[in-house]
């Protein structure tokens, strides 16, 4: 059962609506820029100060100082209930970060050209999330045993995160790039911001547009993980949705605040993955034992933040470099001039 009304659904339409125009408007106003730590720090705390206004102000409509303690606890439940979720989707956030960090460095997206594609890749995945969640949430009300099939395939995606957690990514035998290479003539250099390019007269998309696709990709990829997780602290839709969303809304910034940092948390990956292992257990344990969401938050928070004190105490294995030569000529061309 969810605690979204038609009045909260409207009221949190318009808040996104309003927070992205606000993003858009800074975005244009600004052009094309390499962003500071500062810049990024500072819209990080905005993005995050956001989200708690928002849920001080679902715990106030709920009830929360209110005197009825039905209504207290109703309100103090959904709000931690908010805060567990945003904070488990704001740390899987973090691999998208990376791997957006290493489709940057492997095209060589030019820094100044990044804030754009990053905005184009949150909408679509505040849109992918969206679908995903309304569908999820259909299917965990329609079959309980979903439920089950969600904590396996976290338990199994958390030991494949760990197994995974500090080998190189191999651009070059990524399927949805050998698809686009073979299927699409693409540019041996990028046009300004543009996806499309003529070559010798010949219309080709940029690596730009490349780049925009696969993530979108890695959007598809993340939700999956994602979205299972979410539905482990709670199977109300509104928190589900608004918890996903608000978390989604800062990445762009949390991308420039930590796109330097990420050899100096290099240890990260396996907090994650012990993370959704225990997410996992939680769900699959639902009928036997209903762990309580500030237990999730606190093994949330102790577990990342042990990972992150760890990285800057434990120096990394040297290994081979990301990034790598760009996949679609020797050299790129010159930029064309307009």
């Amino acid at each position: 059962m969810s605690i979204g009304t038609p009045m909260m659904w409207g009221v949190f339409a318009v808040f996104v609506a309003v927070a992205l125009l606000i993003d858009f408007l800074a975005l244009s106003k600004q052009g094309a820029h390499s962003v500071s730590m500062k810049e990024a720090g500072i819209w990080s705390l905005i993005w995050v100060a956001v989200s708690f206004v928002f849920v001080g102000l679902l715990w106030w409509y709920l009830g929360g100082a209110s005197e009825e303690a039905a209504r207290q606890e109703v309100a103090n439940a959904k709000a931690l209930e908010f805060v567990t979720g945003y904070l488990v989707e704001k740390a899987l956030a973090v691999d998208n970060i990376f791997v957006f960090l290493m489709l940057f460095t492997y095209f060589g997206v030019p820094a100044a050209f990044q804030k754009r594609v990053l905005m184009i890749g949150i909408l679509g995945a505040l849109v992918l999330r969206a679908v995903m969640i309304i569908v999820g949430a259909w299917l965990v009300t329609q079959f309980h045993w979903v439920l089950y099939v969600f904590g396996a395939f976290l338990v199994f995606t958390g030991a494949k995160m760990w197994w995974a957690a500090g080998q190189e990514p191999d651009l070059e035998s990524n399927p949805a790039l050998r698809w686009i290479n073979k299927h699409m003539k693409v540019a041996p250099g990028y046009d300004g911001e543009r996806f499309f390019t003529q070559v010798n007269g010949v219309r080709m998309a940029t690596p730009l547009l490349v780049v925009i696709l696969l993530i979108g990709v890695v959007d598809v990829i993340f939700a999956v993980d994602s979205i299972p997780a979410i539905f482990a602290i709670t199977t109300d839709p509104f928190i589900v949705l608004t918890s996903n969303v608000f978390a989604i809304l800062g990445l762009r910034a949390m991308y420039f605040l930590l796109a330097g940092m990420h050899e100096r948390f290099h240890l990260l990956s396996y907090g994650l993955a012990i993370v959704l292992v225990f997410i996992g257990t939680k769900m699959l344990l639902i009928d036997i034992y209903k762990i309580p969401v500030a237990w999730s938050l606190a093994v949330t928070v102790v577990v990342l933040a042990a990972t992150m004190l760890l990285s800057l105490r434990i120096p990394a294995k040297k290994g081979a470099a990301t990034g790598g030569a760009y996949p679609f000529a020797a050299k790129p061309r010159e930029q064309k001039q307009h």
